[in-house]
């Protein structure tokens, strides 16, 4: 019995240690302001751009780097996940709403089968959805979404500027998409 105690507080202590190490990594996540679901990001504190590329749901590819000069707001998502199907609708609007601002939309889906986040797409939204079904995508965010659904607003320079780890609506998300388009790029799209 004293060695699975033994054991037990190891593992305990181990997962702890890892735990701390994470958070004190120095990470990007820790420069920002953070209500522990929505992490803002000042000008002068975002990442640098994440690498997004990949196969689209309906077929051809995808870049990030294509849409530099515009908000590009990503959108994790699954066709078997309940918030995901709640907050399509808000997602839509609030693309509707602010494309004509130079916002664009890009759903990532995650741990799906091609078949099933197609039919959960269609008549949806109009915005195009990268399949990814291992989420390696999202390992390239220096702040990482963590959650599915997760939002990520990125700026006109490509930089994270919120990270939204739950289900959005379009009362909450639209103001913060406006508020990201109404920034002046940097100069030379750097800060």
């Amino acid at each position: 019995m004293p060695s699975r105690r033994l054991v037990a507080a190891l593992l305990a202590a181990a997962t702890a240690g890892a735990v701390l190490v994470g958070c004190n990594s120095g990470s990007q996540e820790n420069r920002c302001t953070s209500d522990g679901l929505i992490i803002t990001c000042a000008p002068d504190q975002r990442s640098k751009t994440p690498k997004v590329s990949g196969e689209l749901l309906t077929g051809g590819s995808y870049d990030v780097s294509r849409d530099r000069g515009q908000v590009v707001v990503v959108n994790f998502w699954g066709s078997w996940c309940p918030p995901c199907r709640a907050e399509a609708d808000d997602l839509e609007a609030t693309y509707q709403a602010t494309k004509a601002s130079g916002v664009t939309f890009l759903g990532i889906n995650v741990q799906d089968s091609k078949d099933k986040a197609i039919a959960f797409e269609e008549g949806r939204v109009t915005y195009p959805s990268l399949f990814d079904p291992a989420s390696r995508q999202a390992l390239n965010f220096d702040i990482p979404p963590n959650t599915t659904p997760a939002t990520v607003v990125l700026d006109r320079d490509g930089r994270i500027a919120v990270v939204i780890r739950r289900a959005v609506t379009q009362d909450e998300l639209r103001p913060i998409v406006e508020r990201i388009a109404a920034e002046q790029p940097a100069p030379n799209g750097s800060r």
